[in-house]
């Protein structure tokens, strides 16, 4: 069983940075995407920032900017370094890992709160 584990979210003032990571384990991790979803609340899951095995990356038009990803395929592990945080990046935020050949299957993280500060 893929289990995913979050870590690196807090109480950030408005301006500063945090950094968020996420350790996969139990399973193949080979030609997958691994990413960060966020969830205000009364507001829908949505895309932060994705990444493939191979390095190929995706934003959010509103992070482009601001968030870089990355990924130790050696650990099984994502980041999400995170800059110039504002009140509307507070969000519990989500790790997912994907693959789309088998064996497929997609997994979540149980979220870890960002919180900034204005």
């Amino acid at each position: 069983q893929v289990q995913l584990v979050e870590s690196g979210g807090g109480l950030v003032q408005a301006g500063g940075s945090l950094r968020l990571s996420c350790a996969a384990s139990g399973g193949y991790f080979g030609s997958t995407t691994m990413g960060w979803y966020r969830q205000a609340p009364g507001k829908q899951r949505d895309l932060v920032a994705t990444i493939t095995s191979g390095g190929n990356t995706r934003y959010a038009d509103h992070v482009e900017d601001r968030f870089t990803i990355s990924r130790d395929n050696r650990k099984n592990t994502v980041y999400l370094q995170m800059t110039n945080l504002n009140s509307e990046d507070t969000a519990v935020y989500y790790c997912n890992i994907r693959r789309v050949v088998k064996p497929v299957y997609t997994y979540w993280g149980q979220g870890t709160q960002v919180t900034v500060s204005s």
